[in-house]
């Protein structure tokens, strides 16, 4: 990314409040990207959202739908994004400097929750691919992964080391949903899907080849993201790297039940508390005294599609509340754009 385009993705902190966290992702980060027309994508990470909304109001109060802006201010834009959202309000069609940008806010305690727990695996997906972090003010300190990418601007929480734990969840789902053996690209596919099994916009409003062009666009950064994680799980007998056919590896795991076991004691505790209450929990202590449960089930396929059904309910309800909150918070004018901006996207992939 060059020198212009990275002061110009920091621009857009300049206007606003302060922040704790700023990632930029989305395909207009792509270094072959040249859709002058495309949104810059932003979640922001903040303290307090209805503090943080209040100083963006009195600064930036044209971001913000009139309608929630006048009615009800920082505390009814805080209180939709709450209750009936997710947790994230977005601002979209910003423009600065020529650019357009959609930033999304969100209290640190949930996005710090959500990337640990995958409480409503709505950010923590957008976490799980390839991304770009720079340090805002540290240019020269970066990782060049291109993708579905992650550009981390401001970090004061340290979430980019957080976020192996994120990683190492969307291994192990991964490693469930597939066969015994199969390739790096495939392994790859399947924990990119993730955040899309339930997602209603998959529906009408996504390319319907959206996973295959961001793994195959991006292979060799999924690489680079996922290879040490990968090398620590073969380490760990929870999979083999077969062969390789000079690009890519073959892969194969055990499917047996003391394998599937350990995969499914490595994902987010949320989503094990939510399997354990269909499949039936047990508990253990530990030798330093710690008491976990652990998810009882006879075959690895019925953790398997136990883990399926949790993941797609979650996915559906976050996209459900967040379309809902969405169309609240940005307008009607705003919202008929782009939900047309995306339905074109969707109906180019569909013909």
């Amino acid at each position: 990314m060059e020198k212009e385009k990275k002061a110009g993705l920091a621009s857009l902190l300049k206007i606003l409040p302060p922040v704790d966290f700023c990632c930029v992702y989305g395909s207009a980060l792509h270094p072959n990207n040249y859709e002058k027309s495309t949104m810059v994508d932003y979640i922001l990470g903040v303290s307090d959202p209805m503090q943080w909304h209040s100083q963006n109001l009195a600064m930036n109060g044209h971001h913000y739908a009139s309608l929630m802006a006048y009615l009800g201010g920082a505390k009814l834009i805080t209180q939709v994004a709450d209750e009936i959202g997710v947790g994230v309000h977005f601002n979209p069609f910003v423009s600065v400097n020529d650019e357009t940008f959609k930033y999304g806010v969100v209290r640190m305690h949930d996005l710090v929750e959500d990337v640990l727990d995958w409480k409503t695996f709505y950010l923590s997906g957008r976490l799980q691919k390839p991304m770009l972090i720079v340090m805002y003010g540290y240019w020269s300190k970066y990782l060049s992964h291109w993708g579905i990418m992650v550009q981390i601007l401001v970090d004061n929480l340290d979430i980019a080391n957080l976020n192996s734990v994120n990683l190492k969840g969307a291994i192990s789902a991964a490693l469930l949903l597939l066969p015994t053996k199969f390739t790096e690209e495939q392994l790859y596919a399947k924990a990119c899907s993730l955040s899309y099994m339930g997602d209603l916009r998959m529906l009408f409003a996504e390319d319907r080849n959206k996973v295959k062009k961001i793994v195959q666009g991006q292979f060799d950064l999924f690489q680079t993201m996922y290879k040490p994680l990968l090398e620590e799980y073969a380490a760990k007998g929870l999979l083999q790297f077969s062969s390789s056919d000079g690009h890519q590896a073959i892969m194969s795991q055990d499917c047996g039940l003391s394998v599937a076991r350990s995969l499914v004691s490595s994902l987010p505790s949320q989503l094990r508390s939510q399997m354990g209450m269909r499949l039936g929990e047990k508990t253990k202590f530990r030798e330093s005294g710690r008491v976990i449960r652990e998810v009882v089930f006879g075959s690895r396929d019925k953790a398997t599609e136990c883990m399926r059904g949790v993941l797609r309910r979650k996915v559906m309800v976050s996209s459900a509340r967040q379309a809902v909150s969405g169309l609240l918070a940005v307008g009607g004018i705003n919202a008929v754009n782009y939900l047309a901006n995306k339905m074109e996207k969707a109906w180019k992939s569909w013909t």
